[in-house]
């Protein structure tokens, strides 16, 4: 499913975001930049070293922020490390924290020249984001930044489920 802003396409895919051949990927990274499991475990498998050595060197983001480093052995030539917010009932700051992170990402991205981007759905595994606000959190900002510039020509959004990718689909119908 897609849907045109301006000039940018906001897509929505059911597949993984390791293959994907945008600009940038985002990587559902945790504030030590260490690698994890899910997302994050899978680009850096995917990746190779160079992204890790490029993450010790940065050290660290805080929630809500972006930091950029190579793509590796990835077919993106960059990786967008952001941290989404662990969720916690959602009176902590969380949905601004979770905006911020895509914010950020879009923006960082911008700011490098790049054209497209795609992302996962950032908090939603171990992070215990529920996955219709995060869905209506991520499409919202992508949609909002997409508004307001139009630099960046492609924003995907890769679901790992037929189910997410279902959410997503719902979401970006109310909000189109």
């Amino acid at each position: 499913m897609q849907a045109k802003v301006n000039e940018t396409i906001i897509e929505l895919v059911c597949g993984d975001i390791t293959e994907e051949i945008t600009d940038a990927i985002v990587n559902a990274a945790n504030e030590r930049l260490a690698g994890g499991a899910g997302v994050d475990g899978a680009i850096h498998r995917a990746g190779g070293p160079s992204i890790m050595a490029q993450c010790r060197q940065i050290g660290s983001c805080p929630t809500g922020k972006a930091v950029i480093t190579t793509g590796g052995n990835l077919k993106a030539k960059y990786v967008i490390h952001t941290v989404g917010p662990i969720y916690r009932g959602g009176a902590r700051g969380e949905e601004k924290l979770l905006q911020n992170a895509y914010r950020n990402s879009l923006e960082l991205a911008r700011q490098n020249g790049l054209q497209s981007i795609s992302f996962p759905a950032i908090s939603t595994g171990v992070y215990a984001y529920p996955l219709d606000e995060a869905a209506k959190i991520a499409l919202k900002t992508s949609i909002e930044f997409a508004r307001e510039n139009n630099e960046i020509k492609h924003i995907r959004h890769i679901l790992f489920s037929s189910r997410d990718y279902d959410v997503f689909c719902l979401q970006l119908k109310d909000l189109i």
